[in-house]
């Protein structure tokens, strides 16, 4: 597999792509026109048949989820998208809200249609303001061509779209958190069940996808549930994001199909920067297990990534090369964990903040072999036992990193990090970069 899939990412290139005009041009909103002419529940049996997952970094199946409203509840119904990204590495939902928003608004009304639903929330990350004022601009286009509003298209559906921005808030990104903070509340997890398909925002029914997810369904809707099987795997169809940052050649979002390995991707975007080798990386974020070089060849979707110990994630693919300290870099991702624990747990608010003093004392070069045991102390102690899947999350570098680089944890008991591993800083000149001590 050598061949990336832009379909989401096809008109990027467009100055003006993130216009209706331009997404009009190559076909948009065309979809939404058949899907107001089938039965809702034809277009969720469609997104079943599919195979399409979240995107959001769960992977669970998206018509399922639909399939799980109640038929027998008069409370109004919601659809809910998920745009408060803030896993560290993750930056996908992003650029496709600012490159194509209105593929997002085609896949909202398809969804709302499909869920019978006449209202719908965009809930974004606030401190991306640009991304706010571009969607804001997106859903105000679409209102004004009637894509949006009373009787779309004639049809006689009704659907008002709300783009609501947090307070930036990495718990928000959490799905019962966010309806909270939705309402106006402090943004904690709630107790499931009951799950939000039967009591959600304001207590009613509602179904809460990834930005992603939702806009992958115009596509579902013009092209059919075959095609979108006949890329990625049997049990990961369709294609994806793939975010690769750090120290790679040419970083960017890379729109591929499920199962496609790190060494293609590697190979596409010119390799681990020039001199440097691969020595770890995440498949799905900070908050999955790391892989090593070991892994080139592990195919990204969720159930080969799962079989080697990880998880696909948001598909965040953060590379890092051999002049990078595992510890300062573990280290780092606690101390986010840590700040952006809600508190509400014990587990996750005391564990993350002890293991953030334990892994600055080895990074310092001065902890004992007892911290080792003590890191996987409190990750087995937080595993599995904090509220939400935050304190399970944040245990996944740690252990992950121990169990492959335990030795420069024991190295911290005598040499600090910036000994064993010299800060650099990299001015990207080119498609070279140009390293100089800091």
């Amino acid at each position: 597999m050598t061949t990336l899939t832009p379909i989401l990412s096809k008109n990027w290139d467009r100055p003006d792509s993130f216009t209706l005009a331009a997404y009009r041009e190559d076909g948009g909103y065309q979809a939404l026109r058949t899907a107001l002419g089938m039965e809702p529940d034809a277009i969720v049996d469609l997104v079943k048949a599919s195979g399409l997952r979240g995107r959001g970094g769960a992977g669970f199946p998206t018509g399922m989820k639909w399939g799980f409203l109640p038929k027998d509840n008069p409370n109004p119904r919601y659809l809910v998208v998920n745009a408060d990204e803030s896993e560290p590495g993750t930056c996908k939902d992003m650029p496709l809200l600012l490159a194509n928003p209105h593929a997002l608004v085609e896949g909202i009304a398809i969804a709302s249609y499909a869920i019978k639903s006449r209202n719908a929330f965009v809930y974004v990350r606030g401190e991306v303001l640009h991304v706010i004022r571009r969607l804001r601009h997106a859903v105000a286009e679409a209102y004004e061509a009637g894509l949006l509003g009373t009787d779309i298209l004639g049809s006689g559906f009704d659907l008002d779209v709300v783009v609501h921005s947090g307070a930036g808030a990495y718990i928000c990104g959490e799905e019962t958190a966010l309806l909270d903070s939705l309402e106006g509340y402090r943004g904690q997890p709630r107790l499931k069940p009951p799950f939000p398909a039967v009591a959600g925002l304001y207590a009613s029914p509602t179904v809460v996808n990834n930005v992603e997810s939702i806009a992958s369904v115009p596509s579902i809707v013009a092209n059919g549930a075959d095609w979108f099987t006949s890329m990625g795997t049997e049990k990961s169809a369709g294609f994806g994001f793939f975010s690769l940052s750090g120290h790679v050649t040419r970083p960017g979002q890379y729109e591929a199909p499920l199962g496609v390995t790190l060494r293609e991707l590697l190979d596409m975007a010119g390799g681990v920067r020039n001199g440097h080798r691969l020595k770890f990386w995440t498949p799905g974020g900070s908050s999955t297990p790391i892989f090593t070089d070991a892994h080139l060849d592990t195919p990204l979707d969720f159930e080969s990534v799962g079989a080697a110990g990880s998880m696909l994630g948001t598909r965040a693919l953060q590379i890092f090369d051999e002049t990078t300290s595992v510890v300062r870099a573990v280290r780092g991702w606690i101390e986010f964990y840590a700040h952006e624990s809600c508190g509400k747990c014990t587990p996750c608010r005391e564990g993350n903040f002890w293991m953030a003093q334990v892994l600055r004392r080895i990074e310092a070069g001065k902890g004992t072999e007892e911290d080792v045991a003590k890191l996987l102390d409190i990750c087995d102690n937080l595993l599995g036992r904090s509220f939400c899947a935050l304190g399970d999350g944040a245990t996944s570098p740690v252990t992950s990193a121990i169990k492959y680089f335990r030795e420069e944890f024991i190295a911290g008991t005598h040499t600090p990090a910036w000994e064993l591993f010299p800060y650099q800083r990299t001015t990207r000149w080119s498609s070279e970069s140009v390293e100089e001590d800091a």
